[in-house]
């Protein structure tokens, strides 16, 4: 039935800083760009390099998204990279603060956490092709 994921929506509090950390920091290629004027809104449609997609929103007066202590719902998005370590570099390297990256205990896979600028809870996961 289900064949993989087409994209995931985030709504930013600030359009013109989060469309520079979705484009510039991490990367992703813009397919299209639109404002809504009836929504006073924009909506960006960005693409990983397997295809899936971010829906970036940017509705006025949305209400910030509970983190902590963490609520029901969808917890974190997490992102595929080859070499963890080149990847946390980048992210500090603009000033991302990114924790300690750690070794999954069932996987053996490391991982690391991270924030986009309006506190959504970021993961990076280390793919080792053998």
């Amino acid at each position: 039935m289900l064949k993989g994921t087409h994209h995931i929506a985030i709504i930013c509090s600030d359009y013109p800083r989060s469309k520079h950390f979705y484009t510039e920091v991490l990367g992703l290629s813009v397919l299209a760009e639109n404002f809504r004027e009836a929504r006073d809104s924009y909506k960006l449609d960005l693409e990983l390099p397997d295809g899936t997609q971010i829906e970036l929103f940017s509705f006025p007066s949305s209400p910030p998204r509970p983190s902590f202590p963490e609520a029901q719902g969808l917890r974190h998005l997490a992102f595929v990279v080859d070499d963890i370590d080149q990847a946390v570099s980048k992210l500090v390297s603009h000033g991302v603060a990114v924790e300690p990256i750690r070794i999954d205990e069932y996987t053996g896979k490391r991982y690391t956490f991270f924030q986009d600028p309006d506190g959504l809870p970021l993961e990076l996961c280390e793919e080792v092709t053998l």
